[in-house]
């Protein structure tokens, strides 16, 4: 608990002189324990604080009694009143406006290190308009309260945006807080934290400390709390937002966590702690375990070693100190012991000598450097000078003429100096800047700094950054992480702080459901998509020539993909089609060498030309499928495919028309006989071929197949294709192809049993069978099929089609004309006939 108890009057030593000390009545002083004045021409004053040790809660019906006026803890206001009132009216009976024992107030008055300090003396100080200065914690003001402050540490804001800074510059989105149980950690917590929260920060757990003026039965309570909060949390890193005593309270903690068996958890956290806080402890914590702040990351006012300031402490003994009555309590609870004349002389404990050294002593017990609570106080009295010397020297330019200055400068009300302060700038006697903004907060930066402790209790204080004054961007916090030690659990790897692990690339991050928005799931990228960053809320796709590699992180280049020649089906596909050209070519040479033959003029010669001109056009039209489609390869491939399959199923048709109307004209009185002849079959032929003709005029005309590169229908290829234009015309164009056939097998089927000699209807109904089965097999399979394999299917569709015809209708002639040549003879052919009927 805190209790207000020292007052300390510190003299300007430039302009000092012995001042006689008027007496007056004596009343019964405060119980401050601890008073020190020294006498001059300008006083400085000071109301610090003292850590002191816990007391029971009191409670009281009416009003509290004398009695209970003397435990410190619970009248804290009221004590720092009765001292803000003594340094005005002196140290006996206070009579107020009236000056006891000496002739002026204080020029300034520094209060600290906690924020109740100066929030209650600026009651009574700022009646007077005595400037203040503050080196701790600042307190919450209200707006309309009228203050005279002087802030010795830089504006609180910057130091928040500091923490940030730090957090984002490590990634640790994950933290817990524990902040101190004042008015101002209210603020921290509803405006700060919110801010934290809009940078992508969440909090695994948001708790304080035991509030220390409770009972102890209910700090305990509160304590294992605390500890159970922090003991259960996976965040690696925890900021503690306190003031100087905090780390006394955070040291009791993890003595109470080890006492538990739980300590495991809290020295495994990357601590970090603000400006306020120092290292502090009750002398029952002389030898507690400090290895939980091994580690710890704690921001600290920019401060500098004064020139002598070792060799100062050196030579601080209780013998130089004799009217410091705080020193020689401070020595025995430092070394353990006790003067003979003390109250607190114990038979157990050894004596103090006075010569004891106390740069002995482990850090843990007194620290011998300069912390930036003391350099704070230093420059607030370089400051108070420098602001004296300004303001007199305005009003005695010429000194000379000044007779009695030194009774002047006592006079002046201390308000005309606030002016001086806030327009004060100077340099230190380590060359550092002073000055204050317009709302007299210190214009400086902080230092991060590294604890690093050791098994003999003592530590140091490392600087890995800095914190920009001026900058108030991202980029204001400077890091030196090679320098920062870890806490030992990490081995050296820098922490990760965050409620799953990263996101890497390839994955997207989808919240939880009932979670801080920073806990999330990591899934997959959708196929066809990639993320490339860690963390990244949604994935993209690829541009279209390219595609997502296996991992989904990256993009690689597709391949052009078309039916070349090159390719082992292209070359499959063109020897297969030439080989069935040859094949037709030699039919074709076979029955004109034999055109003469009655198996041949049985089989209407200018049909069956006609019919393998176009079974070996079709066969070579396919040549022209293969290969990267162009501006005029395209629009050959389906007219020309369609116009000379019209063509040779036209043929077809033909052909068994004319046999069933030959076997009809046969009939006594028949009137078809007429229709019978070559001029029926070329109707036939060429009325079919100029409709489909027609049909691919309209077809070019319109909307004709064009070069087209598809980036959707295989994920790693880029196909070349030839986009039919219009799907109806295409479609119409092997509809009526379809239609002809269909017709074709219908008019072949019915005319089967007619009487033939060489059974050419029965071979066209087998070869229709085959072309049709094959084409209705072509349609599913075609639009189930991508890329340069749909090529393949229509020209596997074109080959297999016409090698049906080609075999089904000429192969059995074929077989008569060169193996069966005696088969094919008139007689033959009249006795074959005469056996039909």
């Amino acid at each position: 608990m805190i209790v207000f108890l020292v007052s300390v009057f510190v003299m300007l030593p430039q302009i000092v002189c012995e001042v006689p000390i008027a007496k007056c009545a004596i009343g019964n002083p405060l119980a401050i324990l601890h008073k020190y004045f020294q006498a001059g021409d300008l006083v400085f004053a000071g109301i610090l604080s003292q850590i002191y040790i816990f007391s029971d809660e009191i409670t009281f019906v009416k009003h509290p009694s004398q009695e209970l006026s003397d435990q410190h803890i619970h009248f804290t206001e009221s004590w720092i009143y009765r001292a803000s009132v003594e340094l005005l009216f002196g140290w006996g009976r206070i009579v107020p406006n009236y000056k006891c024992g000496r002739k002026s107030i204080p020029a300034a008055v520094i209060g600290g290190p906690t924020s109740v300090v100066p929030l209650h003396m600026a009651t009574i100080l700022c009646i007077y308009k005595i400037p203040q200065f503050l080196y701790g914690c600042p307190p919450v003001m209200n707006d309309n309260t009228q203050v005279f402050f002087h802030q010795m540490v830089p504006a609180e804001a910057h130091q928040h945006r500091g923490i940030l800074q730090l957090l984002l510059h490590f990634a640790w989105t994950w933290i817990g807080v524990v902040s101190h149980n004042e008015d101002n950690m209210e603020v921290f917590i509803d405006n700060v934290l919110a801010v934290f929260t809009r940078r992508g920060i969440c909090f695994d757990f948001i708790t304080r400390f035991p509030a220390t003026s409770s009972s102890i039965p209910k700090m305990v309570s509160e304590g294992f709390q605390t500890i159970n909060t922090i003991q259960r949390s996976t965040a690696n890193v925890a900021l503690v937002y306190g003031e100087i005593q905090t780390i006394m309270i955070l040291r009791m903690l993890n003595h109470v966590a080890e006492f538990e068996g739980i300590a495991a958890k809290t020295k495994g956290k990357v601590w970090i702690m603000t400006a306020q806080m120092e290292f502090t402890s009750f002398s029952l914590q002389r030898h507690w375990d400090i290895d939980f702040l091994h580690g710890a990351l704690s921001f600290a006012i920019h401060s500098e070693e004064l020139l002598g300031f070792q060799k100062f402490i050196q030579l601080r003994n209780p013998a130089s100190q004799k009217e410091d009555g705080f020193f020689r309590e401070f020595w025995e609870k430092a070394f353990d012991c006790s003067f003979p004349s003390s109250v607190t002389n114990q038979v157990d404990r050894e004596i103090c000598t006075g010569e004891e050294k106390l740069e002995t002593l482990p850090g843990s017990v007194f620290e011998t450097s300069l912390t930036s609570h003391s350099y704070s106080v230093y420059n607030a009295i370089y400051a108070v000078a420098h602001a004296l010397h300004s303001m007199y020297s305005s009003k005695f330019k010429n000194r000379a003429m000044a007779y009695g200055w030194r009774e002047k400068i006592r006079d002046n009300p201390p308000w005309q100096l606030h002016h001086y302060l806030r327009n004060i700038a100077f340099n230190t006697t380590t060359g550092k800047r002073i000055s204050f903004d317009e709302n007299g907060e210190l214009i400086a930066g902080y230092d991060l700094i590294n604890w690093v402790t050791f098994p003999n209790m003592s530590f140091l204080r490392v600087k890995v950054g800095k914190v920009d004054p001026v900058t108030s961007t991202d980029k204001g916090i400077t890091v030196h992480e090679d320098a920062i030690v870890w806490p030992s659990r990490f081995n050296q790897v820098l922490p990760l702080s965050v409620c799953n692990d990263n996101c890497h690339s390839g994955f997207f991050r989808r919240k939880k459901e009932g979670e801080p928005f920073c806990c999330y799931d990591c899934l997959p990228c959708p196929e066809g998509k990639i993320s490339t960053q860690d963390n990244t809320d949604n994935c993209f796709e690829c541009p279209e020539d390219q595609y997502s590699n296996p991992g989904q992180d990256s993009c690689a280049p597709k391949i052009i993909s078309f039916l070349s020649y090159g390719d082992p089906l292209g070359i499959g596909l063109a020897t297969s089609a030439l080989s069935f050209s040859f094949i037709t070519a030699s039919v074709m040479g076979i029955f004109m060498k034999n055109k003469d033959t009655p198996i041949v003029k049985a089989n209407n010669r200018n049909l069956t030309y006609a019919l393998l001109i176009s079974l070996l056009l079709s066969f070579l039209c396919v040549l022209i499928f293969i290969g990267q489609p162009g501006k005029i390869a395209c629009p050959l491939r389906q007219t020309g495919f369609s116009i000379i399959f019209t063509v040779a199923v036209s043929c077809i048709l033909a052909k068994t028309t004319i046999v069933i109307l030959a076997f009809m004209a046969t009939k006594p009185g028949s009137r078809v006989r007429k229709w019978v002849g070559n001029q029926l079959a070329s109707s036939m032929v060429l009325s079919c071929s100029l409709f489909q003709a027609t049909l691919c005029m309209v077809w070019l005309s319109t909307s004709p197949p064009f070069p087209d590169a598809d980036m959707h229908s295989i994920t790693k290829e880029i196909v070349l294709q030839c986009n039919e234009g219009s799907a109806l015309m295409f479609y119409c164009v092997l509809g009526f192809m379809g239609f002809l056939a269909i017709v074709s097998f219908t008019v072949a089927f019915l005319a089967r049993k007619l009487p033939d000699t060489f059974n050419e209807a029965k071979f066209i109904t087998f070869s229709m069978l085959v072309f049709c089965s094959v084409w209705l097999s072509f349609v599913p399979t075609y639009l189930s099929t991508k890329g340069k394999y749909m090529v393949a299917v229509e020209i596997f569709s074109i080959l297999a089609s016409g090698a049906g015809l080609l075999f089904c209708i000429f192969f059995p002639k074929c077989f008569i004309i060169v193996l069966r040549p005696e088969l094919n003879e008139r007689g033959q052919l009249i006795r074959r006939k005469e056996d039909n009927i």
